[in-house]
């Protein structure tokens, strides 16, 4: 079920940071240990287990705030700070499914638009819901946007 995926999840996270503590890993300590903290915040606020949206968007979230102060210190010039963020990017990354490859998303997208008669743009909102639907979260929203755009005009 949809609900032992979640603890699975969880229970990797925890294993994983125990795992990084006893080796001393310092960032991925912390990293780990802030994402299961909003996990566990959003289940005592939803007084239940999070579903996997909920798992899934916590992380995207969490992803996307690191790209975000990742890009600022780059532009500041704060390397080590930058690597700092990019290293607990790349730990984050590994607890998302794997995102669609343009070819597959363009697949998707040409799929749906057929599904749903879709031949304009005002069709758009109702064909990117759709495919973030479809697709269980593995598709990067940015590349569908835009192949959905390039297909309606």
């Amino acid at each position: 079920s949809k609900q032992s995926i979640i603890l699975n999840y969880t229970d990797q996270i925890k294993n994983d940071m125990y795992v990084a503590m006893k080796s001393g890993d310092k960032i991925k300590t912390n990293i780990l240990r802030t994402l299961l903290s909003k996990l566990k915040k959003k289940q005592i606020e939803k007084k239940e287990d999070i579903n996997e949206d909920e798992y899934l968007s916590i992380i995207k979230r969490l992803v996307k705030q690191l790209k975000e102060s990742a890009d600022a210190y780059q532009k500041a010039g704060r390397s080590e700070l930058y690597e700092k963020e990019v290293s607990e990017l790349d730990i984050l990354k590994e607890y998302l499914p794997e995102i669609l490859s343009e070819q597959q998303t363009l697949d998707l997208v040409k799929e749906v638009i057929g599904q749903t008669s879709a031949n304009s743009l005002s069709d758009m909102g109702k064909v990117m819901s759709l495919i973030m639907q479809k697709s269980n979260g593995k598709v990067d929203g940015k590349i569908a946007n835009r192949l959905v755009k390039e297909l309606l005009q």
